[in-house]
């Protein structure tokens, strides 16, 4: 008789505040075999706060290539695994989309077990159209590449999310100016946690509001579409 297949379950982890995590949630990480985590050392304080007690394995964007095969080869063995990532969601702006792939190319059950998202967070409170959005992630940490691809959007009309980390929210900021010209702007940071801050402005106010304010945490920009 053939071994059966383990799972893949795709765990929603709190973004910032410890006690946004589902009752399923913790039940699966409680029953899985094992946990492939981003941070190794940031899930174990979330398990720790809820007691629970799993193997850990190290898969992140550096180990990907070698650490996502020996993942899927545990689970065709037979072992179900949970993958989280450093917050939220797994495999959105992150290398767990490629394990997801592998498991899926091995015929393995994926179940999502849904939670927290800074995306959605961000979205709801910006006062920004939502019944039709675009999410971009990360924009290129290259001048150029990030300046063709703002251009490249400056058509698009519908609300558009970016991911950006404190050193470049600023001049990402500014390239949003001058790539997309003045539009509202919703900045949301450390969100859910004790300092979050959501800042409601346009492009051409934004950079002057940061300049005082201490960069820390990642970034949620929420910018208008364009006017049809």
């Amino acid at each position: 008789m053939a071994q059966a297949k383990g799972r893949l379950f795709l765990v929603a982890t709190p973004i910032g505040n410890m006690e946004d995590i589902t009752v399923r949630a913790l039940r699966t990480l409680e029953e899985v075999d094992f946990i492939a985590a981003e941070d190794t050392r940031r899930t174990r304080k979330l398990l720790t706060r809820y007691e629970i007690h799993r193997p850990l394995v190290s898969y992140h964007d550096h180990n990907k290539l070698r650490a996502g095969p020996a993942i899927v080869r545990r689970i065709a063995s037979g072992e179900s695994a949970a993958l989280v990532s450093d917050a939220g969601s797994p495999g959105i702006s992150d290398p767990g989309f490629l394990l997801v792939k592998l498991a899926i190319e091995e015929d393995i059950d994926v179940i999502p077990i849904p939670g927290p998202s800074s995306v959605i967070c961000a979205l709801q409170t910006s006062g920004l159209p939502t019944h039709s959005f675009a999410f971009e992630g990360f924009l290129s940490r290259k001048k150029g590449k990030r300046s063709a691809r703002l251009r490249a959007l400056a058509l698009e009309e519908r609300t558009m999310v970016f991911f950006e980390s404190p050193h470049r929210v600023g001049s990402t900021i500014s390239a949003m100016l001058e790539c997309l010209g003045d539009r509202r702007i919703t900045i949301c940071r450390e969100l859910t946690k004790r300092f979050e801050e959501i800042i409601r402005t346009r492009l051409s106010e934004a950079t002057g509001l940061l300049a005082d304010k201490k960069m820390q945490g990642e970034f949620v920009l929420v910018v208008e579409g364009k006017s049809s």
